[in-house]
């Protein structure tokens, strides 16, 4: 698979811009601050519909600009497929695969694969684990694009999760007065309300629970399949100078990650 061409409209720091690519390697050259490497997080955006360098959309659309678009045209076993991204900060982005709309952006995942290595990348042995967990995410959805679903059901159900624990904080503390904090229904009282909520929070604990464990059951998949190659590329780099190994540290194991997963 390679990108043939890749054309982007108000993306960073382009009012436009058609740059012809190729099979083999291709080499930007240019001063700082020209762009070389908004070409690299244009492509890198079309495969996992992310930067590596912000954690929004808004600062891809150029200044001045209200939307940005990122396109490609991809050739993989001597097939060409063209692939859009609109990106609309503060709105829903759109794609189109072959100029068809599709009915949700990831649904252009897999289509562009691409590996990308950037001083960025040092979070991964420095920053805190939510980068770690990001990176193993995000080579799951490359790998395989259903995760991207799953991946964003459980982003949504924490956050409605957190939302009912903030809203209902008041009335699921103990020893707080009949009127005292938390809204509920005319005619209910504090302990229904506080039974209310419990059992609306048990409901999306096992949501999130179950969720929870098909991203804990992927990663681990993942770590184990990739054990082998970097256990060889490790080598080749250092001359046969020791092992290298990758493990993720669970509270439970894989196993039991994936009954919790098959429900």
């Amino acid at each position: 698979m390679f990108v043939r061409h890749l054309s982007l409209v108000d993306f960073r720091s382009y009012p436009s811009a058609e740059i012809p690519l190729g099979p083999g390697v291709t080499t930007l050259i240019g001063l700082n601050g020209q762009g070389k490497t908004n070409v690299a997080e244009a492509i890198g955006y079309l495969a996992t519909l992310s930067s590596h360098r912000v954690s929004t959309d808004q600062p891809l659309v150029r200044f001045g600009a209200s939307q940005a678009i990122v396109r490609a045209m991809v050739v993989r076993d001597e097939r060409e497929t063209l692939i859009e991204v609109e990106v609309n900060p503060g709105r829903s982005n759109r794609a189109r695969v072959n100029r068809a709309p599709v009915a949700r952006p990831r649904e252009v995942l897999g289509n562009v694969r691409s590996v990308l290595f950037a001083p960025e990348d040092l979070a991964l042995v420095k920053g805190d684990p939510a980068a770690r967990r990001r990176f193993i995410d995000d080579l799951l959805v490359q790998r395989q694009p259903r995760w991207s679903g799953v991946r964003a059901d459980y982003d949504r159900i924490l956050k409605q999760r957190s939302a009912l624990l903030k809203s209902a904080a008041p009335v699921l503390r103990r020893g707080r007065g009949g009127s005292r904090g938390g809204r509920r229904p005319e005619g209910e009282s504090q302990e229904e309300a506080r039974a209310n909520a419990l059992h609306t929070l048990d409901v999306w604990d096992g949501h999130l629970a179950a969720l929870g464990a098909q991203l804990l059951y992927a990663r681990l998949r993942l770590l184990r399949d990739l054990r082998g190659h970097l256990r060889e590329a490790y080598e080749t780099v250092s001359g046969g100078a020791g092992e290298a190994t990758v493990t993720y540290r669970a509270s439970v194991t894989e196993s039991v990650a994936a009954a919790i997963a098959a429900g």
